[in-house]
Formats: structure tokens, C-alpha cells, sequence
């Protein structure tokens, strides 16, 4: 029924201004739309939408997942040169440095956006 449709993720703020200056500046993401309570940002062949909400930071677990590949120690590197901390989770690694996690050949880091949605990157 889905398969052949494109999805996108969508993440609650409680400030669109502080939400915006994370995702645009920190993340490097660009702005394809403001419509008001929100934002659009482009993320590779996605988008990922911003939305005003009372209930932001509430979940628990992932909102956004990215794969960098080779990509992820340099992009752990820089996050952390602009301030933003990288969670530990080491249960089930085989070492933790740095913020990224390693099992095997995998890598991955988690971080929050300003309201605690947890990011995800991976090397895959």
C-alpha cells in the first residue's frame, strides 16, 4: 500500500526560533519552507518537518535517523565543536569513545535537539 510513497520524518518544538537555529545552524540542514508553526528542512533526498507542539520532547526513543557512513566520526567531531553533547548508551558495544558507539565495523551516535527529541546517525 506504501512502499512506492516517500516518508519523512516529523519532529515537535515548544520554540520555533530556538528549533529553527538548531536545525538550520548547528545541523547545517537548509529551510525549504517556514508556513508559520513550522519549518521544512531538506535532509538528502527527505525532508524532515518541524512542527510547533505543547507535547515536544516527550518521546522517549529515536525521532530522526540518519545514515553518513564514512561520514560519522567527522560529523560527531564537528557536533561536538559546536556545543552539542553526544549521549552514551554503551550496554551491548564494544566501546564507547568519544560519544560513538562500536560494535564491530557499525558506529553510531545519539544526540538531542534542543527539546530532548534523540537524534540518530549511523554507518550505515
Amino acid at each position: 500500500m506504501l512502499k512506492d510513497h516517500a516518508s519523512s520524518a516529523i519532529i515537535p518544538c515548544k520554540d520555533l526560533a530556538v528549533a529553527r537555529a538548531f536545525y538550520e545552524g548547528t545541523l547545517g540542514l537548509p529551510l525549504l519552507e517556514d508556513h508559520g508553526n513550522g519549518f521544512l528542512f531538506g535532509t538528502g533526498n527527505t525532508q524532515l518537518n518541524i512542527y510547533l507542539s505543547d507535547y515536544a520532547g516527550t518521546n522517549q526513543a529515536n525521532a530522526v535517523l540518519w545514515g553518513v557512513g564514512d561520514k560519522l566520526e567527522a560529523i560527531a567531531a564537528e557536533l561536538r565543536g559546536k556545543g552539542v553533547t553526544l549521549d552514551e548508551y554503551p550496554d551491548g558495544f564494544d566501546s564507547v569513545l568519544d560519544g560513538v558507539h562500536r560494535k564491530g565495523d557499525f558506529r553510531v551516535i545519539w544526540f538531542k535537539d534542543p527539546d530532548g527529541n534523540i537524534l540518530h546517525l549511523h554507518s550505515r
